[in-house]
Formats: C-alpha cells, structure tokens, sequence
C-alpha cells in the first residue's frame, strides 16, 4: 500500500506541474521517479533506466489523449507527422539502446545537462522562420532521427525538440504544437519497446512489477492521478502570466539539471 500510494503521489505532483506549465513527460516525471525510486532503495545502478523507460510508457498512453483532442481541433498536419515518424521510431529505439548501454552516472548527466539546456531556452526569444526547405523529406528525416535519440535518452515526448524546428520551418505555433503531440505517439511506443527489450536482455528485473526498464506499478499510480490533477494545474496556470510560468518553468529544470548533474 505504501508504494501505491508513493507512485500516487508522484502522479499528483507530475500531473499538477504538467498542467501548470502545459509540459509532462521525462522533464517531469524522471525527477520525481528517481526520487521515489532511491526512497524504495532500488538499485541505483538502474534507478534512471527505469525512470526513463516508465515515463516514456507514461507519455504513449497521455499522448494519444493529446493527439485526438488536437486532431478534433484540426491543429495535426498529418503529411509532416508521416515524414517525421520514420525517423522518429528508428532514432527512439537507438536512444533505449544508448541510454541501457550507459552508466547511471553518464545517463544522470546527459539527462541533467539536457534539462539546463531547455531551462536556457526558455529565456531565449521565439525562433523566427529560417527556410520552409527544413520540411523537405530528407531534412525531417534527419531531424526526425535526432529528436528520437534524445527523447528515448530523457524520457520525453519530444515537443520540446520538435515545436521549435516546426516553427522555423515556417509553421503557425498552433499546428507546431498539434503536430509535435501527435509525434510523441511514435517516440513513447519505440522508445517503451527498446527499454523493455534492452531490460530483459540485461536482466535488470529488481520487481515482479518489471518488465525490463519498465515499472508497472508506478506507471499505473502515476497515471491513476496525474490524469485528474493535470487539469487542476491548468487552472492555477490561468491565474499567472505566459512569462511568468515559463521563468518558473526555467528555475525548476535549473535545480533539476544541477541536482542530476552533481548528486
């Protein structure tokens, strides 16, 4: 009952920060399941595989509720989506496989230097537009295959990587964004399937609840109540303005990247 309710109360705060500044996945959810994990005193040695590969199941269920709601609003340009998934699916199962073959101590840093990176971002102005021939086949190709390898490697569904190429390739920010949700889709299933079979190939199983670097039991609890306080952070979030959120935003992947990058 304990660990129910630790992985519960991940999902609150997940869901609660994930609707607070409109962004889930590995940014997230890693953090606070590494932290519940070393409470659990799961070997360390597989703590952050098993984060990673968790939060990427995580995102294949939530990002299919994502995709419908903005495929219902027409926001989905399926034609970049088909030329982007190839490279997606290759790259995200090229991520599991680095990311199992890395040190828990390599995998904490990438991850770390990635979330100081994007909390660097967010005080950078928005791209501008530098050339629609960034959506010819071979450069989404290339670009699909990259954005798969750091998600698998972070745990996250890639709208970071992919809104920001989407809009300097001359796309509205809308269709950016409903596009880049219906790219998670690709990216969580690939990713969940390197993590499994890289998991069991390694012999990582420390639960009965594990299946590769996939933990079951935190899944379920983290989405048994991050689906319900998502929206309640969503709410809070109308109360503070757009640059207000992404500077608080900012700070925490700031302690987050300092903590991964030095613990």
């Amino acid at each position: 009952m304990i660990e129910w309710l630790s992985y519960a109360g991940a999902g609150v705060i997940a869901g609660l920060l994930a609707g607070l500044f409109g962004i889930g996945g590995g940014l997230i959810i890693v953090p606070i399941l590494l932290l519940v994990f070393s409470w659990q005193a799961m070997s360390a040695d597989v703590a952050i595989h098993v984060a990673i590969g968790t939060s990427l199941m995580t995102i294949s269920l939530t990002s299919l509720s994502s995709m419908r709601a903005h495929h219902r609003y027409g926001t989905i340009d399926w034609i970049l989506v088909r030329k982007l998934t190839p490279g997606l699916v290759v790259g995200s199962i090229s991520g599991a496989v680095i990311a199992a073959n890395l040190s828990s101590e390599w995998l904490q840093s990438f991850f770390g230097a990635f979330a100081l990176l994007m909390a660097a971002r967010m005080w950078l102005p928005s791209p501008n537009t530098v050339s629609p021939k960034l959506l010819a086949h071979s450069g989404m190709s290339a670009y699909g295959l990259l954005t798969g390898v750091i998600s698998a490697m972070v745990g996250i569904g890639g709208g970071t990587l992919v809104v920001p190429y989407l809009v300097m390739a001359g796309q509205q920010i809308q269709r950016a964004v409903g596009t880049a949700a219906a790219c998670g889709f690709p990216i969580a299933v690939s990713g969940v399937i390197g993590f499994i079979w890289m998991g069991l190939s390694q012999q990582t199983n420390t639960s009965s609840w594990q299946t590769g670097f996939v933990h079951w039991q935190a899944f379920l609890g983290i989405i048994s109540t991050s689906i319900f306080m998502a929206p309640v952070g969503a709410i809070m979030a109308k109360k503070l303005s757009h640059e207000k959120l992404s500077r608080l935003f900012s700070l925490l992947l700031l302690v987050v990247g300092v903590v991964f990058l030095y613990r």
